[in-house]
C-alpha cells in the first residue's frame, strides 16, 4: 500500500479506490484508457452509501476527491456529457470484477462462494422489498383512473343536488 492511502483516512471513498485500484492493477488497458482524464472527477452513487467523489490520478488510478464531476455512475448507468462520461459507460461495460475470486484469495473458496450467494440473495431481497412497497403505496397513495373519473362524476352529482337543494330553500 502506498504512503497516501495507508495515510488515509477510512472512509467508504478511500475504500472504493482501494477496490477499484486492486481491479485497474489487474487491467493495465483499463488503467491506459483512464490516464487520458488525469485530474477529471466522477461521482458514484452506490446504493446504501452517501455519493462518492472520486478522481482520476496520474496512472489512471483512483482517488477520493476531486471537482464537479464530468459524469454521475449510479445503478442505473453513467449519466454526463463528454468523453470522461463516455469512458466511464466502455469501462462499465467491459471491465468486469469478480468479487468471489477476490475473496477467496483471502478466506477460501468455499466461504468466498457463500459469502457472495449471501450477498447476491441480500441484493434480490432488497430488490423485491423495494417492488412490494412500491406497489403498496402505488395502491394506497395513487387513484386509477376509473376510480378518479368516478369520484369527479359522484361530486358533479353531488354539486347538482346542493345547487337544487339551495333553490328549494331560497
Amino acid at each position: 500500500m502506498n504512503e497516501t492511502a495507508s495515510s488515509a483516512k477510512a472512509t467508504p471513498a478511500v475504500a472504493f479506490c482501494f477496490v477499484l485500484n486492486q481491479l485497474l492493477a489487474r487491467e493495465s488497458w483499463a488503467r491506459e484508457r483512464l490516464e487520458r482524464f488525469v485530474g477529471q472527477s466522477a461521482e458514484f452513487r452506490p446504493p446504501l452509501l452517501p455519493p462518492l467523489r472520486l478522481v482520476v490520478g496520474a496512472g489512471g488510478r483512483i482517488e477520493p476527491g476531486g471537482g464537479e464531476p464530468g459524469a454521475i455512475v449510479s445503478l442505473e448507468g453513467v449519466s454526463g456529457d463528454g468523453a470522461l462520461a463516455d469512458e466511464l459507460r466502455y469501462l462499465a461495460k467491459h471491465l468486469r470484477w469478480d468479487f468471489e475470486e477476490e475473496l477467496s484469495r483471502v478466506m477460501g473458496d468455499v466461504a468466498a462462494e457463500r459469502v457472495g450467494a449471501t450477498v447476491r440473495a441480500f441484493g434480490r431481497w432488497q430488490a423485491d422489498a423495494a417492488r412490494r412497497v412500491t406497489e403498496a403505496l402505488a395502491d394506497h397513495v395513487l387513484v386509477r383512473s376509473d376510480e378518479l373519473e368516478r369520484f369527479a362524476a359522484d361530486l358533479e352529482r353531488l354539486r347538482t343536488a346542493i345547487e337544487r337543494l339551495e333553490r328549494r330553500l331560497v
